[in-house]
């Protein structure tokens, strides 16, 4: 049955929900509401730098290669500047092996700040002055908090359960039973299981009320609309039938109003037993009429092991 999502209190006559983005982003913007990655397109601006500031969800979220080099970056300036606090000491600071240059004298300093800061130190090179000896017990200090923050962000980002679900590239309308249905494929990209797996479709247009432009937002009934396992491939379909909102759409009439497909999974991760979230959405022309997926299923030579074919995700086939 259609829904037009409304909140609590509200008459037949007032909007529908905004879903959380706001009624100004409900009646103004033009723009993609969830980004391909499952970010919201949003900006924010007017707040100060500590305010805005998020560091430690920053390092949870970046990417794997962002995070070592960040990490590779504090290391090696850490140790530059502790170098450089040594050279102001010097002569007497360090004793070991004797350096002629402002560079032998730098690279002798920078690899005894790395010895100190690792604890390894090696005995031959070694604080010779009081103030260097201070030096040493502030940098093994320091040395010993930046490794305990970079270990528990580790552990952290490891230990944090979170989908990897693949989306097909496009949507499709497609034959189904004696009528057509909007589908979407999805693919788990990992080897963890998802169980108890939840889909929700909301079908976003922007529509004409009165003398005003608001964008409108249709809960979409699914043939499906849970798993309880999630270990191959789903195929998610809306029957298009009397009661849905794209009965007779056509693909004009969804790039005219703006149109936008958005779609929230919930699951349980196995592994962990948290619960895990995916978001994506599908603009107008991205939905292919007359069209329907191809098969991605390829079972082994004994008969008995099924094998999907990521790759095929999004291969679809005209009807």
């Amino acid at each position: 049955m259609r829904k037009n999502i409304k909140t609590e209190g509200q008459s037949n006559r007032t909007d529908s929900a905004d879903l959380g983005f706001g009624r100004v982003v409900s009646e103004e913007s033009h723009l993609r509401l969830i980004n391909k990655d499952g970010s919201f397109n949003v900006n924010r601006k007017g707040l100060s730098f500590f305010t805005s500031l998020s560091i430690y969800h920053s390092l949870l979220t970046m990417e794997w290669w962002k995070f070592i080099g960040l990490a590779s970056l504090g290391y090696l300036v850490l140790n530059i500047f502790f170098a450089l606090v040594y050279l102001i000491f010097e002569p007497g600071a360090i004793h070991g092996e004797q350096a002629a240059t402002f560079f032998e004298k730098f690279l002798r300093a920078f690899f005894f700040s790395v010895q100190t800061s690792s604890t390894i130190g090696y005995g031959h090179i070694f604080p010779e002055s009081i103030s260097a000896n201070l030096i040493v017990a502030s940098e093994s200090f320091v040395g010993l908090l930046g490794f305990a923050v970079v270990t528990g962000l580790v552990f952290a980002r490891f230990s944090r359960p979170n989908a990897k679900i693949m989306f097909s590239e496009n949507a499709v309308i497609a034959p189904y039973r004696d009528i057509t249905a909007f589908e979407f494929r999805i693919v788990n990209a990992r080897k963890n299981q998802i169980i108890e797996l939840q889909a929700q479709l909301i079908f976003s247009k922007m529509e004409k009320d009165g003398s005003r432009i608001i964008r409108r937002y249709y809960r979409l009934d699914l043939e499906r609309d849970r798993v309880p396992f999630f270990p191959l491939t789903w195929t998610i379909v809306h029957p298009i039938d009397e009661n849905s909102p794209l009965k007779n759409i056509v693909q004009d009439e969804l790039i005219r109003s703006q149109a936008e497909f958005l779609i929230l999974l919930t699951g349980t991760d196995d592994t962990f037993n948290q619960t895990v979230h995916s978001r994506f959405s599908y603009r107008a022309d991205e939905i292919v009429f007359g069209a329907k997926f191809s098969n991605i299923f390829e079972y082994g030579e004994d008969g008995h092991h099924i094998t999907v074919d990521v790759g095929c995700l999004s291969d679809i086939e005209k009807v």
